[in-house]
């Protein structure tokens, strides 16, 4: 029986070619829409965190219990001794790619004429170019190891001092002990991170300087940076268990919470037009089944007046269905991925996001549960549009059916 429904389905799917290439079109063209949007979706979340993670964070960092919260005022009383061998130990763990050390400092920059309240780092800047390949240069060149006594200014400095590469600039600032200390730098280049409030009052020089000005040889912030950023949770459990008693390690996203808000506001934005999408294939769908099945009324009146029940009609019209809509989900599906692949190579050109500084190009993710997704979807819709015309079909009078052939 089940084989006699499915050769029908398929004689009729078939034999309505006009019919069924409307069907199709409005179901290929809506899981096509959903592919797209849907990777279109998955590279804005992907492209923002490996830009926090390149431009700021690192993949993990480790510090002093209460440093988040106090740190930026106090860094002094937060300092790690020996970060060396704590570096050392955890770059020893599974899946970590380098460990760089951090010194963060708090002054006033001076230009000669007047001062700026900044937040600064001490950094190893060979490790810190290698982390940091979506910190763009707007003027200048990186910080180097061996470079003595160089400043790495952020956009925002720049422009508030009308600083740029080969001026001097003294940082002053209260050493660990409370004096007051001061050194000179020259300006080797203005960067531009991903993060405005960032860039207008971010320094970087390097580690050793950090040191010299804060009278330490410690560092307050060990930066992890790992070979994929998707063993974030597992080298993160690895990591606190090498740790020892007063200290703490946070991942990227405990470290930046308006990542998770920029991406439930993206989220409910795409949410809305797959929604949009969704309804779009619906009403395509029911229209184009509607007309079918009001062209068919007649035969449908036929196969009851030769003994067919009403709910073999249904069951019939339910696998035609779901057969257009298996074909025309898989079509769909070869086409996102071919218009995925197509935009992809050309890339689109985005601003930037919410608190950030720098635009980018998104590209298309062909991510395996988005085609997944899609591929119901189509099917799921093409059946759901069929059920009311469907019923309605059938619960109409074998008599009324039959003279709509008249």
């Amino acid at each position: 029986m089940k084989q006699i429904y499915l050769a029908l389905a398929l004689r009729n799917v078939f034999r309505q070619k006009l019919r069924t290439l409307m069907t199709l079109t409005a179901i290929v063209s809506g899981v096509a829409g959903l592919i797209v949007v849907g990777g279109f979706v998955q590279d804005i979340f992907i492209q923002l965190g490996e830009a926090i993670i390149h431009s700021q964070t690192g993949h993990i960092q480790v510090f002093k219990q209460d440093f988040l919260g106090k740190g930026s005022r106090q860094p002094e009383k937060y300092v790690i001794q020996n970060p060396k061998l704590l570096a050392e130990r955890i770059g020893a763990a599974t899946g970590v790619e380098q460990v760089s050390a951090r010194l963060s400092f708090a002054g006033l920059l001076n230009n000669g004429r007047r001062d700026l309240a900044i937040i600064g780092e001490g950094i190893e800047p060979d490790k810190e170019n290698k982390l940091g390949t979506y910190m763009k240069l707007s003027a200048g060149r990186n910080l180097r190891d061996s470079d003595r006594f160089g400043m790495l200014i952020g956009q925002g400095v720049a422009r508030s001092l009308g600083l740029k590469p080969g001026d001097r600039a003294s940082v002053v600032m209260n050493a660990a002990e409370g004096a007051l200390n001061s050194l000179e730098f020259e300006v080797v280049g203005v960067f531009q991170s991903f993060s405005k409030d960032y860039d207008a009052r971010a320094v970087r020089i390097g580690l050793a300087e950090a040191q010299e000005l804060m009278h330490t040889d410690g560092a307050n912030l060990l930066v992890v940076s790992l070979q994929r950023t998707e063993d974030t949770d597992h080298v993160t459990q690895a990591v606190h268990k090498l740790l020892d008693a007063g200290l703490d390690a946070r991942n990227w996203r405990e470290l930046s919470d308006f990542y998770d808000k920029t991406i439930d506001l993206y989220d409910r934005q795409f949410g809305v037009l797959k929604f949009i999408i969704l309804c779009m294939v619906l009403l395509s769908v029911v229209n184009s089944v509607n007309m079918s099945t009001f062209e068919r009324t007649s035969e449908f009146g036929t196969m009851q007046a030769l003994g067919n029940r009403s709910g073999d009609v249904f069951r019939l019209l339910m696998v035609e269905n779901l057969i257009l809509g298996s074909i025309g989900a898989t079509i769909g599906v070869c086409v996102g991925v071919l218009a995925a692949l197509t935009i992809s190579a050309v890339g689109v050109p985005m601003p930037p996001p919410p608190n950030a500084n720098v635009g980018y190009t998104a590209f298309i993710r062909i991510v395996p549960h988005v085609l997944l997704e899609a591929w119901i979807i189509g099917i799921v819709a093409t059946v759901l549009a069929a059920i009311l015309p469907a019923r309605k079909a059938t619960r109409m009078p074998v008599i009324d059916a039959l003279r709509q052939s008249v």
